[in-house]
């Protein structure tokens, strides 16, 4: 099934593409409703590069969802050089056999960007009920983004 959510961020493209690689920002987003811990490799990297990650998933930092692989790959096209970039996670995990999130960037001029994810998801019989839980949670993800920008990513900058 597919999800498509998208959301305008009043921040250039360039610092959005920049915040997007941190992955102390998307454990940041995705707080309280999902925290990661990293298995392999143990810690995450100051920055995410092309590879397969390893995490744990906790829901609500106390309830085990189970183990999920985060796979970085950059599309062709996903430089912001055109006004337009590309991440995606094209992962899978202990309950989801297919999680291939894209985030989609597109600059709209005056320092505002476009911010898009897109998730195609399977998990067997409970594919509508991840779905569902996908929807609620990029949404809840795109809401934290917003307050990240508006704040100038200080939340961040405190949790550093």
């Amino acid at each position: 099934m597919r999800m498509t959510l998208t959301t305008q961020l009043d921040c250039p493209i360039d610092t959005v593409w920049t915040q997007v690689h941190r992955p102390d920002l998307l454990q940041h987003i995705a707080w309280p409703l999902i925290r990661f811990t990293y298995r392999a490799p143990r810690t995450p990297p100051p920055r995410w590069v092309e590879g397969r990650y390893r995490v744990g998933m906790w829901s609500f930092g106390v309830l085990p969802l189970g183990g999920q692989w985060v796979g970085i790959e950059y599309p062709e096209g996903s430089s912001i050089a055109d006004g337009k970039a590309v991440l995606r996670d094209n992962g899978s995990g202990t309950l989801i056999r297919k999680w291939d999130h894209w985030i989609f960037l597109e600059d709209l001029g005056n320092g505002r960007t476009r911010y898009t994810d897109r998730l195609d998801v399977e998990a067997g019989v409970l594919t509508p009920f991840v779905w569902l839980f996908a929807r609620l949670f990029y949404g809840h993800r795109q809401r934290r983004w917003r307050t990240l920008v508006a704040t100038g990513f200080t939340a961040l900058a405190s949790e550093e």
